[in-house]
């Protein structure tokens, strides 16, 4: 079982790399790469009549996204290696090793339940099957294994399933062996992210007033009006050719 401290300080470590990837990510983000990915009729249907309305609910929007990705390289991934006692592994698809005299756990680390298609679903199974085949040497069982972070998940009782599946607290006991591992790390996160505040705060309130500006300079009239037609045709609008 960890020992607390040495869980404590890690799960410091990690969140402080956390807000350093968040932190980055916002100062680096460009609008235009952020509003092309938007729906600028639907800021239209609802009325929006400020730049820095669009530009805070996309912010918003970007940044939800990219967070979740974020914290599951930065934080979710090395705590389970860290926790799991054991090893990255060295094997497409898969981010944890573990393994022992019979049988040998490999390990795909998600954050939430829902990150599967049909074809993601297919090519998990595949990775699995091919580190399996490469091991076969070893004679010993192969435990192909998605674990995610949070959550909850039913186990498919089809025995002709590509890997077992086990969310939240039931994934935390399986790599750690202790019941209450999943309300640890909430525990132990303390007030780390109070600490970071401050700054992605001032990070955040830059880049609002940062891309407010540049709203404003490419996509408002002469009366600070938003040109809806030109939004539109930074956004959906057809390349224009050269000579023309």
């Amino acid at each position: 079982m960890v020992n607390s401290l040495e869980l404590e300080q890690k799960i410091s470590d990690l969140l402080d790399d956390f807000y350093r990837r968040r932190i980055d990510k916002i100062k680096t983000l460009k609008l235009n790469h952020a509003l092309s990915r938007k729906n600028p009729y639907l800021y239209r249907a609802i009325g929006v009549q400020k730049a820095s309305d669009i530009v805070e609910g996309l912010l918003s929007a970007y940044m939800s996204s990219s967070d979740e990705g974020i914290f599951g390289d930065a934080f979710f991934e090395p705590l389970a290696k860290f926790a799991s006692g054991g090893v990255v592994s060295p094997s497409e698809g898969v981010d944890v090793a573990r393994e022992t005299e019979a049988s040998y756990s490999a390990i795909a680390v998600k954050s939430g339940t829902n990150v599967f298609n049909a074809q993601s679903r297919r090519r998990q199974g595949d990775d699995f099957k091919a580190l399996e085949n490469r091991l076969r040497k070893l004679q010993k069982h192969f435990d192909p294994v998605v674990g995610y972070c949070y959550g909850k998940k039913q186990q498919s009782k089809n025995s002709k399933a590509a890997f077992r599946e086990l969310a939240g607290q039931a994934f935390w006991e399986f790599i750690t062996g202790d019941s209450d591992f999943y309300l640890k790390i909430i525990q132990l996160m303390k007030d780390k992210p109070q600490e970071h505040l401050i700054e992605y705060k001032a990070a955040w309130d830059s880049a609002i007033n940062r891309f407010t500006h540049e709203f404003i300079e490419e996509f408002c009239d002469e009366d600070y009006n938003i040109d809806w037609e030109k939004l539109v045709k930074f956004n959906s609008g057809l390349p224009l050719q050269k000579g023309k």
